[in-house]
């Protein structure tokens, strides 16, 4: 009897494990349920859905229609020589562009590289090994062309009295004090050259921001503030051109017209390019002129062997 009071016993406890575990999965059925029924979408959503699945289709499908269809062709970029006008290229063919020419051919071939109608000017152009922000190498002067500029030079003369006179005789288009400033007060420039006496320098000081830019201040180093006014009104008319390294340490100097003869041109190199060297830097170390090149206003330019 006792055995079997234990089996009953025995027999309730499974009982009561399985409906426990059936009662655990009834609720849990239950939660799923619930919770799949709080997911559902909504049928805005349902739509949204579809329309981004069509649109990625769309995306998909145009994706390939693309991929079918040739490439166009990419346009090649233009070198710097093509894009220039057809003169420039046909003067361009005159020129060796990786030879260095010597003084009196370069002379020779210049006049012939001019791509325009008009008597074009010819600029020497010089790179020189300075630091132009030392004092001392900040190269600056002035000469005299043996031929000429082939410019009509217009001169003023800040001046009165004798000066004045002397300034008219020579030829100077504009003379006197007030006759200079009154241009000056109108911001009119009538004028390519300002030449000043030392003494009458001082009443220039007020106008050196409209003079200065213009390079039109008169300065000792160019020779337009001197006591010898009629010297220095006939040498600008006859060619006296002034140059000044820039920031790079180049210089620009216009040394004739393309009208000029070839020995006329060659004439003027040669006075430039020992101007320029007479004025090397004592402190200068290494190579004073690195480079030259010759050229027209609009044309290409020829390198120099110097």
């Amino acid at each position: 009897m006792p055995n079997a009071k234990k089996s009953v016993e025995e027999t309730d406890q499974v009982n009561s494990v399985t409906e426990t575990k059936k009662q655990v999965e009834t609720n849990a059925t239950t939660k799923s349920t619930k919770t799949s029924k709080a997911g559902k979408r909504s049928a805005k959503a349902i739509a949204a859905a579809q329309v981004k699945q069509e649109k990625e289709a769309r995306k998909s499908e145009k994706a390939k229609t693309e991929a079918t269809l040739p490439k166009p062709a990419v346009n090649r970029t233009r070198s710097l020589l093509e894009r220039r006008s057809k003169s420039y290229r046909e003067k361009y063919e005159l020129i060796d562009p990786t030879k260095r020419y010597e003084l009196k051919e370069a002379a020779a071939l210049i006049g012939k590289t001019n791509p325009v109608k008009f008597d074009a000017t010819i600029e020497l152009s010089v790179r020189l090994g300075v630091d132009p922000k030392q004092a001392e190498q900040n190269i600056r002067d002035s000469v005299l062309l043996p031929a000429g500029s082939g410019r009509q030079v217009r001169v003023a003369v800040f001046a009165d009295g004798e000066d004045a006179t002397i300034a008219e005789e020579a030829g100077a288009e504009l003379v006197g004090e007030a006759e200079v400033i009154k241009e000056l007060e109108a911001g009119s420039f009538s004028f390519d050259v300002l030449i000043a006496s030392p003494l009458e320098m001082p009443k220039l000081g007020k106008y050196a921001r409209l003079l200065g830019p213009r390079g039109l201040m008169p300065n000792p180093k160019s020779g337009t503030v001197t006591t010898d006014i009629g010297r220095a009104v006939r040498e600008s008319k006859a060619g006296k051109i002034e140059y000044r390294v820039d920031s790079g340490g180049n210089l620009h100097l216009p040394i004739g017209k393309t009208s000029f003869t070839p020995e006329k041109i060659l004439q003027n190199v040669e006075a430039a390019l020992t101007s320029i060297q007479s004025n090397r830097p004592a402190t200068l170390k290494g190579t004073y002129m690195l480079s030259a090149s010759l050229s027209t206003s609009m044309g290409p330019a020829l390198k120099l062997a110097i």
